[in-house]
C-alpha cells in the first residue's frame, strides 16, 4: 500500500518505495542477496518494477527504500507487513541490502527505526519477523535485536517454506531498543554486527 512514512536516524534513511527505486534495486539483486525471500530473484528492470508495484499495493504492507542518510545512495529495501493496527501485531521482513553494507550498522538502525515507529508512534504490542528457518545469520540477526521464538515448526508459526517466526513485543521493548541502540553506536559493526550481515528478513 502507498504511504508517506519517512525514518530516519544512525545514517540511514527510510522512505516509501517507489518505481524510482528498482533500477538502483536490480543493480547490486542477485540470487546470493535475494537467498530466503519467497518469491524468484528479479533478473531485469521489469522484474523488479514488477515486485515495486507489488510491494506498492500489498493490503497492510508498507514498503521502504532504505537510502544512506548523508548520499542518498540505495542501500536496500525493508517493509512492515501483515499490519493490523487494530489489535496492535505486525510483521517486518521483505528486507535486502547491498553487499556493501552487510556486516554494518545498516540492518541494525533499520531495525531500531521500524520497531521505534512500530511501539511508539503506533502503539502496537508485537512485532514478528518471518525467517527462513535455514538462514542462521537472520535468525542471528533478529536474535540480537531482542525477538525471541515464536512457536516452532509444529505450529502455525512456521508455513509450509519453513519459515519461523521471532518476535519482539511491547513489554520486551525498552530491552530491544536499548540492544538495537548499542548495535547501531559508532564502531560498533566490527565488534557486534557481524551477524547482522545481508539478513532477508
Amino acid at each position: 500500500m502507498e504511504h508517506d512514512i519517512v525514518l530516519t536516524g544512525h545514517g540511514v534513511r527510510l522512505v516509501p518505495l517507489a518505481h524510482e527505486h528498482a533500477a538502483d534495486l536490480l543493480a547490486f539483486t542477485d540470487e546470493t542477496v535475494w537467498r530466503g525471500m519467497s518469491s524468484p530473484t528479479p533478473r531485469t528492470l521489469t522484474d523488479m518494477t514488477r515486485d515495486v508495484a507489488a510491494a506498492l499495493t500489498a493490503p497492510g504492507r508498507y514498503a521502504f527504500a532504505v537510502l544512506d542518510d548523508a548520499t542518498g545512495r540505495v542501500l536496500g529495501s525493508t517493509s512492515f507487513y501483515d499490519v493490523d493496527l487494530r489489535i496492535g501485531r505486525l510483521e517486518v521482513g521483505h528486507t535486502w541490502y547491498h553487499p556493501a553494507v552487510w556486516g554494518t550498522t545498516v540492518n541494525p538502525a533499520c531495525k531500531l527505526l521500524l520497531m521505534t515507529h512500530a511501539f511508539e508512534t503506533w502503539g502496537v504490542v508485537r512485532v514478528a519477523y518471518r525467517v527462513d528457518e535455514r538462514n542462521h545469520r537472520s535468525i542471528a540477526a533478529v536474535t540480537k535485536l531482542g525477538a525471541v521464538p515464536e512457536g516452532g515448526c509444529a505450529t502455525t508459526a512456521c508455513g509450509p517454506t519453513g519459515r519461523a517466526a521471532r518476535r519482539c513485543t511491547s513489554p520486551s521493548w525498552p530491552t530491544s531498543g536499548r540492544a538495537c541502540g548499542t548495535a547501531c553506536a559508532p564502531g560498533s559493526a566490527a565488534r557486534r554486527c557481524r551477524t547482522t550481515a545481508r539478513t532477508c528478513c
